[in-house]
């Protein structure tokens, strides 16, 4: 492929969508040619903001267009995802991937058959810090994720776990490379038909485990991950987007220490300063906004042929590791 902008267009433009317009106009590398919503007055909208074509159905679009990001609602992403593939158009398709793991296999199936570029929209995967962990090479032992907010009426069609813990989920997956064994889930719907709260543990063939909390019923937003590791802790805030990695001092050993102090029990050490004992660094981290990074890796997949960053495989073990924590969470029995 050239360096020319490749032909971009976006199948709908509501939160997300709208979002990816912007970018796909911005960015050098792309042009963006078409919007498409149900929505015609929404689509013109974003159109004519943007310069491109306001359409109403995804077979309306031009048959030059190269790349596409599917914005619709979950229930929705395979039938689309699916038309385009078929004629050869690269996918970004928002997350989760799809809302059944046949329904995903399905689209990945599909995406190989064409030969096409299939790419899954965990934006938080190219949030600054979770690219700083990733340029540590940690091991993680164990980790903890949070991610709770206010109810967002634009999602009700899924649980939080889909929603908002797939997030995490995808990032753990990532960091620990290896295969999940056993999950232990809880959950509970309160406003919507699907669990508004969840927690789920999940043991790791290598041994890892890790702890998550999602929420879309507290009065504010927090989203964090905290990784502990046999060199390191790191303790993590997406939305800040800044953290500290914690290493004890190469030369520290307390079993050695307490015998050179002559002292019999550890709880002895008490008044020692734990702080003198450690080294305490922030996570250097870039400055790029995620979602315009996670755009460039998609459309520099689209030029070189190159496996995305987060592929359809990675969309896949992400949703199927949500359904068995929202099946965990069904299975749950409450006690009367």
């Amino acid at each position: 492929m050239t360096d020319a902008p490749i032909r971009t267009a976006v199948i709908g433009v509501g939160h997300m969508g709208r979002h990816h317009a912007r970018l796909y106009h911005e960015l050098p590398q792309s042009r963006l040619i078409a919007v498409v919503d149900a929505n015609r007055a929404r689509a013109e909208e974003m159109a004519q903001k943007y310069q491109a074509a306001a359409l109403t159905s995804v077979d309306d679009l031009p048959a030059d267009v190269q790349a596409v990001t599917v914005a619709v609602p979950t229930t929705y992403h395979r039938e689309v995802t699916e038309k385009l593939l078929r004629r050869g158009v690269a996918v970004l398709v928002e997350k989760p991937i799809a809302s059944s793991v046949e329904e995903a296999e399905a689209m990945l199936a599909c995406a190989r058959k064409a030969g096409a570029v299939l790419g899954v929209g965990h934006t938080e995967r190219f949030n600054p810090v979770v690219r700083a962990i990733q340029r540590l090479e940690i091991r993680p032992k164990y980790i903890e994720s949070q991610r709770i907010s206010p109810f967002r009426f634009r999602s009700a069609d899924i649980g939080v776990v889909a929603d908002m813990m797939i997030h995490d989920i995808d990032i753990i997956l990532h960091l620990v490379k290896s295969r999940p064994v056993k999950v232990d889930a809880v959950g509970v719907n309160v406003l919507a038909r699907h669990e508004d709260v969840a927690n789920a543990r999940v043991v790791f063939e290598n041994g890892a485990v890790a702890s998550l909390v999602a929420s879309r019923l507290a009065l504010k937003t927090d989203r964090r991950l905290r990784v502990f590791s046999e060199t390191a802790y790191l303790s993590l805030d997406y939305q800040r987007k800044n953290g500290i990695v914690i290493t004890r001092d190469k030369n520290l050993d307390i079993l050695a220490l307490a015998k050179d102090r002559n002292l019999d029990d550890l709880g002895q050490m008490a008044d020692f300063d734990f702080g003198k004992m450690v080294n305490v660094e922030p996570l250097v981290v870039d400055d790029v906004e995620p979602l315009r990074a996670e755009l460039e890796s998609f459309l520099e997949s689209v030029r070189t042929g190159r496996p995305p960053a987060v592929s359809g495989e990675d969309g896949v073990d992400a949703v199927r590791l949500a359904s068995e924590i929202v099946a965990a969470i069904q299975a749950h029995r409450w006690d009367a």
